[in-house]
């Protein structure tokens, strides 16, 4: 080969190599500046979550005000009632640790496409939109979430089938981020932020309710010890209970969950008060509640001619007082060694018991609502507790003398005469 045709050669393959050279950079350079974020990075890279002092979720009809009071969180549409802080939390470490899964490149213009839209009033294109601010009132993060991705995999028979969300940065103008995060427990309706501590009722002595509006007693029942069941006062003399029905008063509000806390300023709108019934439950461990139910209006009828829905609903007010024994009483024969293990479980259970009493202090001054099923043991007329004694059915008719009571009576019919045999 000539050595000119070399040099051309050369001088092609040269300027073949400088050119993919610069079409790679060029195409890194515009990858790399596509989005702020690429898979990988934290979303939001120098959000202070231990700063967050407030935070305001927004949807398409509701809006949830969070804030630090005295250390704690507290809801503020709820009179700052005491939020659930381990949600509060989790939701800030987990922005704090985001991470980005994908990137989309689109300015803010496109964000109804990923379900973001601020100026709609459906929630599943409007979408949540949470701002966090520290104490002075500065505005530390602006994060809209959107629509779910879901994944490909068949959904569980239990629900879902999301594997991650679309979310937006607002300090970001850059793209749209997908993250494996689905953000289950974020809400814009305040009372999914309430912390669920409410009273919890254990070793019921005696319970007493009221007629509906009036303080005249519609039932009252006590019982000698925790293993026994309740039966009615001396107040209803020769009356016997039925068993079954009286046997869900021994669980009132042991396990029990309100609905929502209802702010001071609406109680009066939703209070049915010539409805309410006092509600007085007594331990064996001293404590005394005194409860005022009353049904919440319902919501109104859509069409005049409907009736109104029948209550499912029900307003409820707590005071709480104990009578907590200070010292263990001790057998006369007790060993040395049993003492010091039944002082512990002694003061153990006192410890709790000054705890729960405490926490139901607290929520003297609230209204609750509570579902009808979480109070319907309470709701039963008298005639509901009685025992009714078995019915006429079940009595046996009596056995006609004569008969077994072994085998029934079997009607024989009666037999004709024998013919005499033809004379031979």
């Amino acid at each position: 080969m000539k050595p000119r045709t070399i040099i051309i050669l050369w001088i092609i393959a040269l300027v073949l190599g400088v050119s993919v050279y610069f079409v790679k950079k060029s195409n890194s350079s515009e990858d790399k500046n596509a989005t702020k974020r690429i898979p990988g990075d934290t979303l939001l890279g120098d959000f202070a979550a231990d700063k967050a002092a407030t935070i305001e979720v927004t949807g398409a009809e509701q809006s949830a005000t969070l804030a630090l009071k005295d250390g704690k969180w507290a809801v503020v549409q709820r009179d700052n009632f005491p939020a659930n802080s381990r949600n509060i939390n989790d939701l800030l470490r987990t922005l704090a640790e985001l991470k980005v899964s994908q990137a989309i490149e689109a300015g803010p213009s496109f964000a109804p496409r990923f379900g973001m839209d601020e100026n709609s009033s459906a929630a599943d294109t409007r979408g949540l939109t949470a701002v966090f601010k520290d104490a002075s009132g500065k505005e530390l993060a602006k994060v809209s979430f959107g629509k779910n991705l879901e994944s490909a995999a068949p959904s569980s028979p239990y629900g879902g089938g999301a594997n991650g969300r679309f979310v937006r940065d607002h300090a970001d103008e850059s793209g749209f981020y997908a993250v494996s995060e689905v953000f289950g427990t974020l809400s814009a309706d305040p009372k999914n932020w309430l912390s669920e501590d409410f009273i919890k009722v254990e070793k019921i002595k005696g319970v007493s309710v009221t007629k509906a509006g009036s303080d005249e007693n519609e039932w009252e029942f006590t019982r000698v010890d925790e293993n026994a069941d309740f039966a009615f006062t001396e107040a209803y003399p020769g009356v016997k209970t039925d068993a079954t029905a009286t046997a869900p008063l021994k669980s009132l509000f042991s396990l029990a969950r309100f609905d929502d806390v209802v702010p001071a300023a609406e109680v009066e709108k939703k209070a049915t008060p010539e409805k309410l019934q006092k509600v007085i439950i007594t331990t064996f461990e001293g404590f005394t509640y005194r409860i005022n139910l009353q049904p919440a209006k319902p919501v109104a009828a859509k069409v005049v001619s409907e009736a109104p829905p029948a209550a499912d609903s029900y307003l409820m007010t707590v005071a709480v007082e104990a009578d907590l024994a200070k010292e263990r009483k001790k057998p006369e024969d007790e060993k040395p060694e049993d003492a010091e293990a039944a002082q512990k479980v002694f003061d153990d259970r006192l410890k709790a018991l000054t705890d729960s009493f405490e926490k139901a202090k607290a929520l003297e001054s609230r209204t609750f609502e509570v579902s009808k099923f979480t109070v319907d043991a309470l709701l039963k007329a008298r005639a509901e507790f009685m025992d009714k004694g078995p019915g006429p059915e079940a009595a046996a008719p009596p056995i006609p003398e004569g008969i077994s009571a072994v085998t029934p009576p079997i009607e024989i019919p009666a037999q004709p005469a024998p013919e005499e045999a033809p004379k031979k």
